[in-house]
């Protein structure tokens, strides 16, 4: 079988790389007289990235150009922070570098260039030669059609698209820049306007450069012809109130090397195909520029239409196949787009907190089996500065980890330290009260506990942290679970004093929350629910943190005060459901580290029944094959971590 490829983007080189590898005989026919380089840059979804990964020879992402971008900051031209919170690693790279990459990939010779399409010349309805503007054919037996958004091929199959209204229009820089890249390294910054539809962002794509981009309502401005000066002057016109870093990327810019483009889409087609030829990338369906999807979709295309063809002996099949997969996830990102494009028309229209990431999501697959039995329900009061909290996380998530199934665990947060005057609660009334209780507390027990904080920078309060932690149940009950182990190892490992907002929202980033709601929320809806969790101890005379009270449906309930054995949950567990299975602990230590971030070496040993120096032992192997990472005080208490990219 000969495949013939029309169009030598990003779509069709990559499909043409895979159908080689496939040991298919394939031809590449480009209308460019060169490699197709016009363009700047984009970001990469991982979807699009783990096709990459395939390409690359050592199959590590070193051998990938670009820059990996896994935070977003969104504010407004006035710099007040929107936005502020991790993302699923995207790559961004430049266009010529990836072209270039992909071209490296495949033989020269089967690679046409200064072919313009024309048309097909069909036999019994089949296509047997594609014929182009400058007299050339190239005949086939399959014809994938990869020639960009306006595709003649997709003409001569479906005839015009409707393609929307260009409400928006984007002018794209690339810019030298290694200042601004050390200090946005990994970021993705947005600017964008309260009151217009008017945005700015940057993204680095190396050490040493950036990739800018203006959206604008065309209502705002309507230029009159594409020269590199009429481009510059519209920048300059459209972000005269952006903040100081705008102006400087703009006065900086070569606007020759600048492209202003139309943010168009059409809607999904009723198929990709037509008998033995078939349309992927923009050719097949175009999304407005506002996911960030163009790129990804083009190389999962690639991937997808290779994996039928060489999978299903009927073309047809193949083709079916192939629409069934791909148009659902594409409808998804021209409705996300047009959202997006409309919320930016209007931005007065929209709250803050309702302001999305304008990037395609990261999709999970949820595989848990339901439990038979209704969950028993555990109230957990506890509290930030909880000390004997702090000791019990290896029963606890022990328990979670072993009868996750049965447990719907709602924290509570118990207030222990309103302030120091006048307190007064068991032995301790003061900071150095504190201190003695933490260091005894740390003899006693083989969690990591610091006490210094109480000498050197003692807390006024465990009212801040408790209501931040309310802030982030506001967005996601699972992330406000690590929300609080972080703060908890700041307070107990690090010794920082939790109060300070710097803290609160540094632990948020690093929890995968937006750190910038959060800290809207602290003075707002968190301390309602904050309230409502002091009234709640209040009502149910809670004394002792932790407190952990176990509900089943009958509403039947038992109570354990402060620390307990691991015995001691299960048997109440147990009590309530007596024929409860327990989850196996996985050996496999990567599962353990997935489901539990961050782990002590108490908290490993505990989780996986082994000693201590075996513990150890697993541990430091795994550092040493760079598996783990860990953090170290006073080089004998560590907090082991899994590295990233085992992620």
């Amino acid at each position: 079988m000969k495949v013939v490829i029309i169009g030598g983007g990003i779509a069709g080189i990559s499909c043409g790389i895979l159908l080689k590898n496939n040991n298919v005989d394939v031809v590449i026919n480009e209308r460019e007289n060169e490699i197709p380089i016009k363009g700047n840059a984009f970001l990469m979804h991982a979807d699009g990235l783990s096709v990459l990964k395939e390409f690359a020879t050592d199959g590590k992402i070193n051998g990938i150009p670009g820059k990996v971008i896994d935070t977003f900051i969104l504010k407004r031209p006035d710099e007040t922070e929107i936005k502020y919170l991790k993302l699923e690693p995207w790559q961004s790279i430049k266009r010529k570098d990836i072209i270039e990459f992909l071209y490296s990939l495949f033989p020269t010779e089967q690679i046409k260039t200064g072919r313009s399409f024309s048309h097909f010349i069909y036999k019994e309805d089949k296509a047997v030669a594609a014929v182009f503007q400058n007299g050339d054919v190239e005949e086939g037996d399959l014809f994938i059609g990869a020639d960009g958004s306006n595709s003649a091929v997709r003409k001569e199959l479906f005839g015009d698209v409707n393609f929307m209204n260009t409400e928006v229009k984007e002018i794209v820089g690339v810019l030298s820049h290694p200042y601004l890249v050390k200090f946005n390294a990994n970021v993705f910054n947005k600017y964008h306007s309260k009151e217009i539809g008017l945005s700015f962002g940057y993204i680095p794509t190396s050490d040493d450069e950036i990739v800018w981009y203006l959206q604008y309502d065309t209502a705002l401005h309507q230029i009159e012809n594409n020269s590199p000066e009429a481009i510059k002057n519209l920048c300059i016109s459209l972000t005269k109130d952006f903040p100081s870093i705008v102006h400087q990327i703009i006065k900086l810019n070569d606007f020759n090397t600048s492209y202003l483009w139309h943010a168009r889409d059409f809607d999904l087609l009723p198929s990709f195909h037509k008998n033995n030829i078939v349309l992927i990338g923009d050719a097949a369906h175009l999304a407005l520029p506002f996911t960030s999807a163009g790129t990804t979709n083009a190389l999962v295309d690639a991937k997808v239409i290779t994996e039928n063809l060489v999978t299903y002996d009927n073309i047809e099949t193949a083709f079916s196949k192939y629409y069934e997969q791909r148009a659902p996830v594409v409808a998804e990102h021209v409705t996300l787009g047009r959202e997006i494009k409309n919320k930016f028309l209007h931005p007065n229209k929209e709250e803050d907190d309702e302001l999305k990431v304008p990037l395609i999501a990261h999709k999970t697959v949820n595989n848990q089996v339901r439990p038979k039995h209704k969950k028993i329900h555990l109230l957990y009061f506890t509290d930030p500065v909880c000390s004997t909290c702090w000791i019990i996380q290896p029963q606890l998530r022990k328990l979670k980890l072993e009868y996750e199934n049965y447990l719907e665990i709602e924290y509570c947060m118990g207030g222990l330290l309103p302030s120091w005057e006048n307190y007064k609660r068991g032995s301790i009334s003061t900071p150095s009260d504190a201190f003695e209780y933490w260091e005894n507390a740390a003899k006693n027990h083989e969690m990591p506990i610091f006490p210094d904080i109480w000498k050197n920078n003692p807390l006024p309060s465990s009212y801040p942290p408790s209501i931040a932690f309310k802030a982030a149940q506001l967005q996601d009950t699972d992330k406000a679970i690590i929300f609080l182990r972080r703060i908890n190892e700041m307070l107990f490992f690090e010794n920082k004093n939790i109060v300070e907002n710097v803290l609160l929202h540094r632990a948020a980033f690093e929890s995968g929350l937006d750190a910038a709601r959060l800290m809207r929320d602290l003075e707002g809806k968190a301390q309602e629910l904050f309230e409502a969790d002091l009234t709640l101890v209040k009502e149910l005379s809670i004394s002792t943190l932790p407190t952990f009270i176990f509900t089943d449906r009958y509403n039947n309930s038992k109570i354990l005060k402060g620390f307990q054995e691991y015995e001691s949950f299960e048997n109440i567990l147990l009590d309530f459901i007596p024929d409860a299975k327990k989850s196996l602990i996985t050996k496999r230590y990567n599962k353990v580290f997935k489901k539990y971030p961050t782990l002590t070496t108490t908290e490993f040993a505990f989780l996986t029944d082994n000693s201590t120096s075996q513990a150890e032992c697993i541990l430091n192997r795994l550092f040493q094959k760079k598996i783990l990472i860990k953090h170290s005080v006073k080089k004998e208490e560590i907090i082991w971590k899994l590295n990233s990219i085992y992620n």
